[in-house]
């Protein structure tokens, strides 16, 4: 929450009257494709659905005739000091829009039961995501989302996608924005989803202006900020936000302390989970215990040792140089790391892994100890050839 301020409290309040007015505009277009607004949790997308809720407020009943659908994720590895927080303001986001008859269902996506991180990693030997091999992003947050998002527009022509996205946020976020024209003011074709506009109203404003708000103004859905503002405080960083294509994948497991699933091995090291543990957090015993499975992970990673040299499609690679591709994890290296998932269920008294998991990935046990037998015998072969 640091930054030079960049507005005084007039000028503040004056932006935040043309982004109000700029979200009222559209909302009230005569026809009633709805909104779908991505929520994370975090800050951006917090300040993104306030305004939009105060929007509807200001209008009549009879000027709510576009439903809006408050859309989120959950990779069932999240934080869970982060997704303890989503689903708690999910929650209260229902009720309070039941209670004030507005227009407003949520959702949570979550992955396919067989495309999870443990089906992946313990069944099919995945190794842990790395910067160039980040096959989690697009399993577990982009085609569930938008697959809630298909939905959606199934019952609909056209939707409006609101999403809390800021030019400020980071470098690379910046030039995805230009290149794509995107601005406060303006719609925007979705990337991959037909007959979806994106729509990103907060474009222009920096972090400390939405700081300043949130600090400012309790939410309408009610409680206070108080929660929020105190996870960013501990960890110190930013949220890992609602990934809705891969241009926002870069802001997922980037070196800055973000917050996103607590398996995450694209990041070195998790400031944010080190800063929440270092500020005494309630749950301190249990995140370290989450931190240090984390860090065995990266360890089993890269040792090659805990490899296969014939990849899941039963052939080998090799570099130009001789040296082999490694595949997955071994059978021996994925058991080990389920009877370790497991320990740590005991330990923190939490559920890591779902019996449905728990059936696919013996199901995928099952094929894989068929063909080792086979694969052994082209890996001897393979050696007597380049011995």
């Amino acid at each position: 929450m640091t930054g030079t301020m960049q507005s005084s409290p007039q000028g503040l309040a004056d932006r935040f009257a043309e982004i109000r007015q700029a979200i009222t505009t559209e909302y009230r277009k005569k026809h009633s494709d709805p909104w779908i607004v991505a929520y994370s949790g975090g800050k951006d997308s917090t300040l993104l659905l306030q305004l939009v809720w105060e929007t509807l407020l200001s209008l009549t009943p009879e000027e709510r005739h576009r439903e809006v659908h408050v859309i989120a994720n959950d990779t069932l590895v999240e934080s869970p000091v982060v997704i303890e927080h989503l689903k708690n303001s999910m929650t209260a986001i229902a009720q309070a829009a039941l209670d004030a008859r507005l227009p407003v269902t949520t959702r949570i996506s979550q992955p396919y039961i067989d495309q999870t991180f443990w089906v992946n990693v313990i069944g099919r030997g995945y190794i842990p995501p790395t910067r160039n091999f980040r096959w989690c992003t697009d399993r577990m947050k982009i085609q569930p989302t938008n697959r809630l998002i298909t939905e959606i527009l199934s019952q609909h022509k056209r939707a409006v996608l609101l999403v809390g996205t800021r030019r400020s946020e980071s470098q690379t976020r910046r030039r995805n924005m230009d290149r794509h024209g995107v601005s406060a003011n303006k719609m925007n074709p979705h990337s991959s989803i037909k007959n979806c506009r994106m729509f990103a109203p907060l474009a222009d404003l920096e972090d400390n202006e939405v700081w300043m708000v949130l600090m400012q103004r309790k939410p309408p859905w009610g409680g206070s900020h108080r929660h929020l503002i105190t996870i960013y405080r501990n960890a110190g960083g930013g949220e890992c936000p609602l990934v809705l294509t891969k241009d926002d994948a870069p802001s997922c497991g980037s070196s800055s302390p973000r917050f996103g699933c607590w398996t995450c091995t694209v990041v070195k090291k998790d400031r944010s989970m080190n800063g929440t543990i270092e500020s005494g957090h309630s749950e301190q015993d249990k995140l370290e215990a989450l931190l240090e499975f984390r860090e065995e992970l990266v360890s089993l990673r890269e040792d090659n040792e805990n490899r296969s040299r014939v990849r899941r499609d039963g052939l080998t690679k090799r570099r130009d140089d001789g040296t082999p591709v490694y595949g997955p994890f071994t059978m021996r290296v994925r058991e080990k790391i389920l009877e370790r998932l497991r320990s740590l269920e005991l330990q923190t008294g939490e559920r890591m892994i779902s019996q449905p998991e728990l059936e696919i990935i013996e199901d995928i046990w099952r094929h894989d100890r068929s063909h080792e037998e086979g694969q052994m015998s082209l890996i001897q072969r393979l050696d007597e050839v380049t011995a």
